[in-house]
């Protein structure tokens, strides 16, 4: 008989709606069901507002409270990690049409009865193409992304959809009006939680508590006050005189993943799983031995992007080597800061001196600025 472990993770769809999925995961560690859990929610890139310009707001909500309404609208952000670029990747300045997008909102109420502002009112508008130099991307930078868009990529979710309620930012009376330029960017959930494509993801395991992970309280009866759940169907019941296992693992877990319609469940955990296998095999690489690992380490040392192994500080710096002399630029030779010590004192008065000062710009400053000279930060 094949072990438990032998055998191939298995993943079995129970329920499969428009924003939501529940699957049974089998024969997996309980870290590997935790760690997709967490990845799910954390490190998906989605389109969220990340700024917020208000040109007019007469509305009885502050702007800070209207910003972060706006920031937390979900909008449709399918094929995001193709179809836009982080603004740390992109060579524009000041945003462009390849690492943002523009939505606009503009309304004023005009009559006697109390207007919604809802998340129908904001619409999607071309990136300007301003002409000033540093805010498009260079000549030569010709970008696939906006081709891999489809065609409500950035509208808010829900958006004019039938039967579907939008999102409530505000509500106005007669005279007053809200006029709001935004921009959207790409983000993940580890930088904020408005990029978060799921609002929960939950799973279960060993239903009956076999594994006495959990400590119930009651009163009389636990059975009565504790009642089992769906998942329960799934697995047979323990025997009254059962013998406790205490080698047993879980090994069979009930997902449900609810995402707030920027990204289909379905492409939530694809990626989900793709990004858990990224960073696993960039775990492995960096524990991998090798003659080439040790090359690439050798270069980084080189670069002065690594950790020296042999002497990490020498005498002519800030802190020394164990087996070299005591510096004479640490504290400023025997004397204290305060006390001053002379040329070579730590706190030197002429940081842009070649004096040997801890803050100085020269080639034996321990925290010296970057220049080509110093060791730790190549330019």
């Amino acid at each position: 008989m094949q072990a438990p472990e032998d055998l191939e993770p298995t993943v079995r769809i129970r329920e499969l709606k428009k924003d939501r999925v529940n699957f049974v995961l089998g024969n997996v560690d309980l870290a590997f069901a935790n760690s997709l859990r967490r990845v799910m929610m954390a490190d998906i890139p989605t389109v969220a507002i990340d700024m917020v310009e208000i040109e007019t707001n007469t509305t009885v909500l502050p702007d800070e409270f209207i910003a972060h309404r706006l920031g937390m609208i979900p909008l449709i952000s399918a094929n995001c990690d193709e179809a836009m670029r982080y603004t740390r990747d992109c060579t524009c300045i000041a945003g462009c049409s390849f690492c943002s997008l523009i939505l606009v909102l503009n309304v004023a109420c005009h009559d006697d009865n109390t207007m919604n502002v809802t998340s129908n009112h904001l619409e999607v508008i071309p990136f300007p193409q301003m002409d000033i130099e540093g805010l498009l991307p260079q000549q030569d930078d010709v970008g696939e992304e906006i081709s891999k868009r489809g065609e409500y990529f950035g509208y808010p979710v829900g958006k004019n959809e039938p039967g579907r309620a939008p999102v409530l930012i505000t509500k106005i009376r007669k005279g007053q009006e809200l006029k709001i330029r935004c921009t959207a960017k790409k983000g993940i959930a580890k930088e904020h939680a408005k990029f978060s494509p799921c609002s929960a993801v939950s799973f279960e395991y060993d239903p009956y508590n076999k594994l006495r992970h959990t400590t119930y309280w009651y009163e009389t009866d636990i059975k009565g006050e504790w009642p089992l759940g769906e998942n329960a169907k799934e697995e047979e019941p323990p025997r009254d005189d059962e013998v406790f296992d205490f080698n047993a693992k879980p090994n069979k877990f009930y997902f449900e993943v609810e995402t707030d319609g920027s990204l289909g469940p379905q492409e939530v955990v694809m990626k989900g799983l793709a990004e858990l296998q990224t960073k696993l095999a960039n775990l492995i690489l960096g524990l991998k031995s090798g003659p080439d690992h040790d090359m690439a380490s050798n270069d980084v040392q080189a670069n002065g992007h690594g950790p020296v192994i042999d002497t990490p500080w020498t005498a002519g710096t800030t802190w020394a080597s164990p087996n070299t002399a005591p510096p004479t630029t640490a504290w400023g030779g025997s004397t204290s800061p305060s006390r001053g010590g002379g040329a070579s004192n730590s706190w030197s008065s002429q940081p842009n001196s070649g004096g040997g000062g801890g803050w100085a710009a020269g080639a034996n400053a321990g925290w010296g600025s970057p220049d080509r000279r110093a060791n730790g930060w190549n330019v």
